[in-house]
């Protein structure tokens, strides 16, 4: 592990804790050349499906860019992101779990929605707009009408 401050590959481990799930180990770790102090993150390296997009291009799996997806979604929300964290291996073992090689995008999209929906409503209808591509306000009027539909809720009281 090279140190990011002086590129160092001399260091020491000075705290190690699980996560709350277990799935992730934190370590604290000091340079031994610029004693200065960086924090890793180990977690088991699994095999996870191919992802097909919709134009059949095939992509590895990648867990930052939903992390990603999920954080511009709740930017300004009250979400933590250790609630986005849990979210992002809640959807990885859902994905592992089906035990395939390749695995459809909009599985992957169809997820992350409903976990969002779960969670927080607006977050859910930004990622929504985005991932089925609304084209005007009707299609997102329909999204938020769903929505309120789903929660009882009358728009025009």
């Amino acid at each position: 592990m090279h140190c990011p401050f002086c590129s160092s590959l001399e260091d020491k481990v000075v705290d190690s804790r699980l996560s709350k799930e277990g799935e992730v180990i934190r370590r604290r770790r000091e340079c031994l050349q610029c004693q200065r102090r960086y924090t890793t993150y180990e977690r088991i390296e699994e095999s996870l499906p191919m992802l097909v997009k919709k134009d059949g291009r095939r992509e590895p799996f990648d867990r930052q860019k939903i992390f990603s997806g999920l954080k511009k979604a709740c930017e300004k929300r009250p979400v933590s992101v250790d609630l986005l964290e849990a979210m992002v291996v809640r959807i990885e073992k859902s994905i592992q779990e089906k035990g395939v090689n390749e695995v459809d995008s909009r599985i992957v999209g169809e997820e992350v929605m409903r976990q969002l929906h779960a969670l927080d409503q607006v977050a859910y209808v930004r990622f929504a707009s985005v991932y089925r591509e609304f084209k005007d306000v009707n299609q997102f009027m329909s999204e938020l009408k769903s929505l309120l539909d789903e929660s009882g809720v009358n728009p025009s009281s």
